[in-house]
């Protein structure tokens, strides 16, 4: 299927691993010129010699965390008018919530929901001045189902969830969407180093938690980064103009609900 997104621009924070990068390349193989923004410059330089063997869309890169202004603004200068913004980064890791203090909160909202909020409002306008805009959130399926250890992702998540469900009803009648894509196990580094925190807080061994969530799962099985990828390419493409406002699990059937 052509996605119609050819010789489109796409910023893409977290697009240097996982499932960020999968995102990225499913996008250049469809002809999308991709600017991935990261705070490491070894690991962006890997993953664009990586994106530019796949002979599709242009690749540059830019050193930049978007969780400060001087970060974003660098991101917004290597890529001033994107069609496409992918919001994605490391959670925070499990614990108990008596040992959290407001740093720790205010940290967890400025990574998942202000920062996210604030690259949305510097590229939205311009989306729907130009007819055309794809954001994708990178979220977490906790927002459906909510481990304790894990409320400092829980609460900041399901605020740009909130957010991003209102925004969205005022930009689709301008061909602008935007969607949550909601993980559940994926096989990614970040779900590697969630399970390291697990064992060490835990005591237990770390390939015993590791086939124990997999063999918990309907599909009895991790997700692949690349089935995110091209999951989120598709909600970027121009088929998909009539989805907006959702929040897109991709768990295996593990989330139990029915809504």
């Amino acid at each position: 299927m052509d996605l119609g997104i050819k010789g489109r621009s796409a910023l893409m924070f977290g697009a240097s691993r996982g499932m960020g990068r999968a995102f990225a390349e499913a996008l250049v193989a469809e002809g999308v010129n991709v600017t991935i923004a990261g705070r490491t410059a070894a690991t962006l330089d890997e993953a664009a010699s990586l994106l530019r063997g796949l002979n599709g869309g242009g690749v540059q890169t830019v050193v930049a965390d978007m969780t400060t202004a001087e970060g974003r603004q660098a991101a917004l200068a290597a890529c001033p008018e994107p069609d496409i913004l992918l919001n994605n980064g490391d959670g925070e890791p499990p614990g108990d919530f008596r040992e959290w203090d407001r740093d720790d909160w205010i940290r967890a909202l400025d990574k998942m929901m202000l920062s996210p909020i604030e690259m949305m409002r510097a590229t939205v306008d311009g989306m729907m001045d130009r007819g055309f805009g794809r954001i994708i959130n990178i979220v977490s399926r906790s927002v459906k189902i909510p481990q304790g250890e894990l409320g400092l992702s829980n609460g900041a998540r399901s605020g740009l969830v909130g957010f991003t469900g209102g925004l969205a009803r005022q930009t689709i009648a301008r061909n602008v969407t935007i969607n949550n894509i909601l993980p559940g196990i994926i096989a990614s580094d970040a779900q590697r180093d969630h399970v390291c925190k697990l064992a060490e807080t835990t005591g237990r061994p770390f390939d015993d938690i590791w086939a124990e969530r997999s063999a918990e799962n309907p599909a009895g099985r991790y997700g692949e980064p690349a089935e995110i990828g091209a999951y989120a390419a598709f909600l970027c493409s121009v088929h998909a103009g009539f989805v907006t406002g959702q929040n897109l699990l991709i768990d295996g059937g593990q989330y139990p609900g029915t809504f």
